[in-house]
């Protein structure tokens, strides 16, 4: 029988709280102490074809980012959706997912440390035995918790997953907390929770670069034409800017912010005209109008994508912010960017000393 590796699972109260962000950025500094990782995510979320097989997005881009060999990562048993379900309920899907497990996950060996990606929540693949609680009990595995900061009332959810989670919880990681909260965080938040039994391994600033979503994506979710630069969708959207108010105003605001998104009807030229002339990364136009040829000859110039949706403003805005709280992390300089944040913010030696691991080499 291999020697069995230790379970570390990361789970969240909510979806898009950040769990492949932190799985980067802790397997990163767990190698670099040069433990032997392995990574899993057995409830699958964002599947794409590629060839004749069906990879979970998620998975391929974690393996790719730290370079890790084929045994070290455990297959992803299922994707949870309409099909999925329906199978499930209709008796036609009749897999023993706890079985599934065993074999898979505890049978086969994968180093020193396997990672796991948790479900959405804590209710998410219950109907399949695949929650983040049974999973947990059938691999023995410790539990990390990664919840996105709302206010001081996100000590209500973080209570109540101590309840549910118990002794297996090992400690949380607090994210995207806007700076003017920080201080609260550390002196009332984190003492508090320490006091409850939960230790708090990181309280992360939020940060603009991770939020950001990529031309590309917005394209994609706005189902919109690309009308010029479709070469530069790489470009990261931080922020985003409606153009609806009158020229001197338009380019007061526009001058605050950087990295940009503006919507603006496609008649707004002299909108158009500011948005260009500042730190915008496309020009999003509703109403099907095309921009006179001057705009798109000054965007070609400027490298600065012109996108044409068939929607009104107050439908594209919410998609686009929409986009903003779902963003995946598939952008090498974001992986860069975590790695940083977690390095600085992250007790890594507590985490180690709670899950009786020993560091290979001494970070220098």
């Amino acid at each position: 029988m291999p020697k069995s590796a230790k379970y570390l699972l990361i789970g969240s109260i909510e979806a898009y709280s950040g769990k492949s962000a932190t799985v980067l950025g802790l397997s990163h500094q767990l190698q670099q102490k040069g433990l032997d990782i392995g990574y899993g995510k057995p409830l699958g979320t964002s599947f794409s074809a590629s060839g004749k097989t069906v990879v979970e997005e998620d998975v391929q881009f974690v393996t790719h980012s730290l370079n890790l060999s084929a045994n070290r990562i455990a297959p992803t048993l299922l994707s949870v959706n309409e099909v999925s379900v329906q199978k499930r309920l209709s008796g036609e899907d009749k897999t023993d997912y706890r079985q599934s497990l065993i074999q898979q996950y505890l049978q086969i060996s994968r180093g020193d440390l396997v990672l796991l990606e948790g479900p959405g929540d804590l209710a998410e693949g219950n109907l399949f035995d695949l929650s983040l609680l049974q999973v947990t009990e059938v691999l023995d595995a410790a539990v990390l918790l990664v919840a996105r900061y709302n206010s001081l009332l996100s000590v209500e959810s973080l209570l109540s997953a101590k309840q549910r989670v118990g002794d297996r919880l090992i400690g949380v990681v607090i994210n995207d907390i806007p700076v003017t909260q920080i201080e609260a965080v550390d002196n009332l938040l984190r003492p508090f929770l320490e006091q409850q039994g939960i230790a708090v391994l990181a309280t992360l600033p939020k940060n603009d670069l991770l939020r950001s979503v990529s031309v590309g994506e917005l394209v994609k979710q706005l189902n919109a034409d690309v009308l010029c630069r479709s070469d530069r969708l790489d470009l990261l959207v931080e922020s985003l800017a409606i153009g609806a108010m009158n020229v001197n105003a338009a380019v007061k605001y526009f001058r605050k912010r950087r990295n940009m998104a503006v919507v603006t009807g496609g008649d707004r030229v002299e909108i158009q005209q500011a948005a260009l002339e500042t730190s915008t990364q496309c020009l999003i136009l509703t109403g099907q109008l095309p921009p006179p040829p001057f705009i798109l000859s000054r965007a070609e110039e400027l490298e600065i994508p012109i996108l044409s949706v068939d929607l009104d403003t107050l439908t594209t805005v919410e998609i686009v912010d929409r986009t903003f709280g779902q963003v995946r992390l598939h952008e090498p300089i974001k992986v860069q960017c975590i790695r940083q944040l977690m390095t600085e913010h992250f007790d890594i030696d507590r985490l180690l000393s709670k899950l009786g691991l020993t560091p290979v080499v001494a970070l220098p």
